[in-house]
């Protein structure tokens, strides 16, 4: 089996180097990730200048671009065999509910599903981040049972482990997005030089963090697999578009 693997928060993150040491046990694991944090990036890609990609001493390839780049770079022009499945992760905190808009985390993981392959955002949801080997093994979990039993679908994963020791985990539930609440105000601040400068402001806390959302999986001290889909096409809303449309 080949994976590729992705982050976004850089070829020299921890999480990224535990999930390489757990499938590269199982898998034939390359490494594109790039070359900076680059979390919140989302979906983008660089059109503006090329791109280069190069290799790091822990032999881990990184790219001067988005995670949506290094994926797209690897899978459509530079790998000599596609991948059996794109991983991106171990992110360094949660991508649950509208996180997964902004996140470059599941962003790769999206490129991937996009280009025709099985793939898994996997993140680590906690405040201390001490136990990026238990997501590790949670992927690893994964892994494996994609490969006893594939499925027939297109397959697109958005998992959030809550940062405990392996053995505490509960289970794996499979769970839909929450909801935060909107975003904190901007924070304004003055630089060194005496210029206004604005920080984005934190993310809303949850609003919709009930029985079956991701948010809830994880505070029970559960494994949230959420299985998304990129049709943003609010089908609900078709009718009274077409009645507003012709009034």
């Amino acid at each position: 089996m080949r994976i590729l693997l992705s982050n976004d928060d850089g070829y020299f993150a921890p999480g990224l180097a535990a999930l390489a040491q757990a499938l590269g046990t199982v898998a034939e694991v390359t490494v594109v990730a790039p070359e900076r944090d680059r979390s919140g990036a989302s979906n983008s890609l660089t059109l503006d200048r090329p791109l280069t990609l190069r290799k790091s001493s822990n032999g881990f390839y990184y790219v001067n671009g988005t995670p949506t780049d290094c994926v797209h770079l690897a899978v459509t022009g530079w790998l000599p065999q596609l991948p059996d499945m794109v991983i991106s992760g171990i992110n360094h905190g949660a991508n649950m509910g509208d996180d997964t808009i902004y996140s470059g985390t599941v962003a790769a993981a999206t490129e991937g599903f996009l280009l025709g392959i099985p793939s898994i955002a996997i993140s680590l949801a906690g405040v201390t981040m001490g136990h990026y080997a238990t997501a590790a093994q949670v992927a690893l979990d994964l892994v494996h049972r994609y490969q006893n039993q594939p499925l027939a679908q297109p397959l697109l994963l958005n998992v959030n482990v809550p940062d405990l020791p392996y053995a505490e985990l509960k289970s794996m539930e499979t769970t839909r997005l929450g909801k935060r609440h909107k975003a904190e105000p901007v924070v304004k601040a003055e630089s060194p030089r005496g210029e206004t400068v604005y920080w984005v402001g934190a993310a809303g806390g949850a609003q919709d963090a009930g029985a079956g959302t991701d948010f809830h999986a994880v505070a029970q001290g559960r494994v949230s697999i959420t299985p998304l889909q990129i049709d943003l096409t609010h089908f609900e809303q078709l009718d009274s578009i077409k009645q507003w449309m012709q009034e």
